[in-house]
């Protein structure tokens, strides 16, 4: 027999490596959405468009309008596919009775 204790895993269970992979997804969700919301202020104004050579023209703000509800309503469905991914590795992970684990 040996006296040395044993040594934890080193690598994490499959299903907690994709929870905590899930949780990561889920905080960097705002900064993404930062970044796709902010994209129309890199399309060019009315204003740049006639300093530029003619070839760029400012994009209508019906188009923009319509970018930016889109990427909201997308923002939206994936945080509800985040929250019912989490739901269902929360229900996996109910409590185990004593002798089954």
């Amino acid at each position: 027999m040996s006296d040395k204790p044993s040594s934890p895993s080193v690598f994490l269970e499959r299903q907690s490596y994709r929870r905590n992979r899930l949780a990561d997804a889920a905080r960097l969700l705002p900064v993404i959405g930062a970044a796709v919301l902010m994209v129309p202020l890199l399309w060019p104004s009315a204003d740049s468009a006639q300093v530029l050579t003619g070839e760029a023209q400012a994009m209508p703000m019906s188009e923009a309008i319509s970018y930016i509800f889109g990427a909201w309503a997308g923002l939206i469905a994936l945080s509800v596919l985040f929250g019912m991914a989490a739901k269902r590795w929360g229900q996996s992970d109910g409590p185990q009775r004593p002798g089954q684990g």
